[in-house]
């Protein structure tokens, strides 16, 4: 009976363990290669990208961008923006600046994009990570994320404590099998 249990345990640790890594690697492990995490905050993209979901995206030449391409772009000093672009207009200096529009957006949007405020085109995205992604970049969600990992880490080491290392078991029974000689 116990040996079931601790497989039970076992694999449902591993299985959390998996996912955790998972989990970094699309918040954290993706700006290694390249990309940049951003999160959908408004429906103004909808159906493309849903809000709650944290797109990934990739710098591009702002040669290569077309009209029909999504951008992601700083909006301002604070504000990035992800919209689809409607037209190329270069300006008297001949750079390229993009005009765009949300999907969900009846109009277009009221200034141009310069190609030096473009941050680059997503790639891909996973619809709803982006709540998970924002809440624990918050004080409590940063606690709570150290806590689960704690947990964590306590459910992968408990069996264990309570019922000994496998190790532990077979160099006792391995004792226990030796021929005794007196």
């Amino acid at each position: 009976m116990k040996e079931t249990i601790r497989k039970i345990w076992d694999a449902v640790t591993t299985v959390l363990v998996v996912l955790v890594v998972l989990l970094a690697v699309l918040l954290v492990g993706m700006r290694v290669a390249g990309y940049q995490v951003f999160t959908i905050l408004s429906g103004s993209m909808e159906p493309t990208y849903h809000v709650g979901s944290v797109i990934y995206v990739k710098p591009a030449d702002p040669q290569t961008i077309q009209p029909g391409t999504p951008i992601t772009f700083m909006l301002n000093e604070n504000t990035v923006a992800t919209h689809r672009v409607v037209e190329v207009v270069p300006d008297e200096e001949g750079a390229l600046q993009f005009r765009t529009k949300g999907d969900a957006n009846d109009a277009v949007d009221g200034g141009l994009v310069h190609y030096k405020n473009v941050l680059g085109v997503p790639r891909f995205s996973i619809p709803y990570l982006g709540y998970l992604a924002s809440y624990i970049q918050t004080p409590p969600g940063r606690y709570v994320a150290i806590a689960a990992g704690a947990v964590l880490l306590l459910l992968v080491f408990l069996p264990d404590v309570i019922f000994g290392s496998k190790k532990e078991k077979k160099a006792a029974k391995s004792v226990q099998d030796a021929p005794q000689t007196k």
